[in-house]
């Protein structure tokens, strides 16, 4: 066992609150011991959960898209996996991930009804520039596109699109 790291030393070095560190141990999201009565985390565990190994293993999944049935479809098509997947629904929470998590994969509907797709994209590649982005869309062919495409590599996955081929896609 590695260092152990108290709730608020852990807060600090992901620059976090206090209180989201306790939402993500009452969600069992972030691995901790209890010693005494309070919790403590193994740094060497933290650093593997803030940077997982993606050679093949279980990734981390951002899914960024207005419709819940997307986001649902992502889960329960990697869920079983053992690969993580979170949604967002609107550009304040997908930026915050973005910026507080590590992503091995994240997957943007291009056309989304709350918020140019165009601009968080361009946030998403100034917070994180070596982020694996796939773009949503049933319109490969758009100005959209052509404008997103600008913001470095993408890849594409068409609508309509099965569980089926999201694993394929992610490779589980």
């Amino acid at each position: 066992m590695g260092n152990l790291l108290t709730v608020a030393e852990l807060a600090e070095y992901l620059r976090l609150t206090k209180r989201t560190i306790y939402r993500l141990l009452k969600k069992g999201d972030i691995s901790a011991v209890k010693v005494g009565h309070k919790w403590r985390f193994d740094e060497e565990v933290i650093a593997k959960w803030l940077h997982p190994d993606t050679g093949g293993g279980k990734k981390r999944i951002l899914v960024i898209d207005d419709d819940p049935v997307t986001g649902l479809l992502f889960k329960q098509a990697l869920g079983d996996s053992g690969h993580t997947v979170v949604t967002a629904d609107t550009c304040a929470e997908a930026l915050k991930y973005v910026e507080q998590l590590k992503f091995d994969l994240i997957f943007l509907d291009l056309r989304i009804s709350t918020f140019n797709s165009d601009e968080i994209l361009r946030h998403i590649r100034d917070i994180k520039l070596d982020a694996s982005i796939t773009i949503i869309t049933g319109y490969p062919d758009s100005e959209s596109m052509n404008r997103a495409l600008a913001y470095g590599p993408l890849n594409i996955i068409k609508k309509p699109f099965s569980t089926e081929d999201i694993v394929a896609f992610v490779g589980s």
